[in-house]
Order: C-alpha cells, then structure tokens, then sequence
C-alpha cells in the first residue's frame, strides 16, 4: 500500500491533474491500495476541503481497482471523530488514525480515543503508531484491547522493530491486520506474521514493493533477498531529509510530478540529489 504524496505546483497549490495521472500510475503498477493524506502526503498542511477533494477523486478514479483509505487523525478526539464520519461519507473505504501527538496521552487516553473514533466512523480503522513523529508509543497491550473493539481492522506499526510485531501478534485477534509502516525493515516483520507494509518507497518503486510483499507472505525467501538488496539504497535515500522531501524530488526526477511543496517543509537541499538519483538507478526505476 502506498503512503500516497500529494502532488503540488511550484506555489504550492495542489495538482489536481498530476493527482490522477498519480492514482492510474498506481492503478497500473500493480499498488494493492492508496493511502491518502497521511504524513508522506503533507497532511499538517492540507486543508479540510482539499482533503476531501483528493479523496472523492480518488474514490472516482480508483473505485473497483483498490481501497482508498484515508488519515484521518489529529490530537483532539472530538476533531478527529468528526473528521473519520466527514471523510468515511466521501466513499473511502477505511481510516488511517494516528496517535494523538504533542498532548502526549496516557495509555488508556488512546484506548478511549481510538474506541470513540471507531464508533463514529463506520467503516475500518487502521491505528497508526508512529511514536518517532508523535512523541506517544502505543503498547502492544493497548493494541491487543483496540483490536477487539468492532471497526478496528489492524495497526500500521511504524517502530521498526520486530520484537514490537512479535508482541502484537501474540496478543491480538487472527482476523487483526498487523501492517509494517517502515520499508527498511518491513520484509522482516512480515517474515514473522505482518500482511503488508503502508510504504513511502512505493512511490517511486510501486512494482517491486508489491512484489516484495507477495514474495514475503509466500515465504519465497531467495526473491525476498532479491529485492530488498535491490530497493535498499532507495529505502535509505528517501530519508536523507524528513519525509516527503526526498520522495517528491524522486518523483519529479521521474517526471512525475511537479516540484511543490508546502512550507515549513524545503525542497530536497541540492548535496542529497545524486545519491536519491543513484538510488533510483539502482532499484532499475530510472536509466
């Protein structure tokens, strides 16, 4: 699943042509589902209505090809459930809720948080711990309570850290989805029992990510090997700068996409540009 950018004109108005030629790229690439107006697609600085104009887009575009899921969190649970009944009436077919971050809650905070936005939304809710970004790690017990809780489908676990997946899946329902949001190390946890990865490295490289979960969950381990040393400088390459400066250079190098972004993030500094472009050559994704 690709953690989707959001494409932007030089002003930073949102692209709204470069969006669909995005969302059929992906379509075409063999992507198993879109996720849009997370992190990676600028959601601190997207407006409410332009959100729901690249959903109902994608909806449009995408409907019957792969799910549209959605970010929908923010650190106030009476915005955020607001938010998940607004966005699950545009025809997404799940929410994508992260950790409420800077408030910093206890536990049982976001037990109670992610109960209440559950419950409004009516439709999937993938949490999304991602505590490198919030500043709020969600335990695996509090994981294993949410997953109970009806409308909860899975966890995007962006830790890093196998030992963390490990723990989730001892403790969690079969039918819960546990979803690696780390490319470095998502062959690993899906090694252990993860069913797919939410990727940054999908962008640029949609094909072989599909491919490398396909390969993993069929324990084809030679072809897992194969496209991890493959995609690994890439993985790298597209966090030399916070996350999506790298990836949106790499899609405009691909003529992709347009160069915009949103203050307060910059365009990847210029001493980064060979080494994402030679990341590229080496995943075979540019000449």
């Amino acid at each position: 699943m690709v953690a989707v950018v959001t494409p932007m004109t030089a002003g930073g108005a949102i692209d709204f042509p470069a969006w669909e030629r995005l969302l059929r790229f992906h379509a075409e690439q063999q992507t198993d589902a879109v996720v849009v107006g997370g992190t990676t697609g600028e959601s601190p600085t997207l407006e409410t209505a332009e959100l729901d104009e690249l959903v109902r887009r994608a909806v449009r575009i995408l409907r019957g090809h792969m799910p549209v899921i959605v970010g929908a969190g923010t650190n106030s649970t009476a915005r955020t459930v607001r938010r998940a009944q607004e966005l699950a009436a545009t025809g997404a077919d799940a929410l994508l809720v992260v950790t409420p971050y800077y408030n910093r809650p206890t536990q049982e905070g976001l037990f109670e948080h992610f109960r209440a936005v559950a419950a409004a939304a009516g439709i999937p809710v993938i949490l999304y711990n991602v505590p490198s970004r919030t500043g709020v790690d969600m335990q695996a017990t509090t994981v294993a309570r949410l997953a109970r809780e009806p409308h909860i489908a899975g966890i995007k676990e962006a830790t890093g850290s196998v030992a963390r997946g490990r723990e989730i899946l001892a403790c969690v329902p079969a039918a819960f989805d546990l979803i690696s949001g780390d490319d470095q190390s998502a062959h690993e946890l899906m090694s252990v029992g993860a069913r797919g990865v939410i990727s940054v490295t999908a962008n640029v490289a949609p094909r072989l990510m599909h491919e490398l979960c396909i390969a993993s969950r069929e324990r084809h381990e030679a072809r897992v090997h194969e496209i991890d040393q493959k995609l690994g400088k890439l993985h790298a390459a597209l966090f030399v700068e916070s996350n999506p400066i790298p990836v949106k250079w790499a899609l405009q190098a691909l003529g992709l996409i347009d160069g915009g972004i949103r203050l307060p993030l910059t365009p990847l500094a210029p001493r980064f540009h060979q080494q994402v472009r030679e990341s590229l050559r080496a995943a075979g994704v540019m000449n």
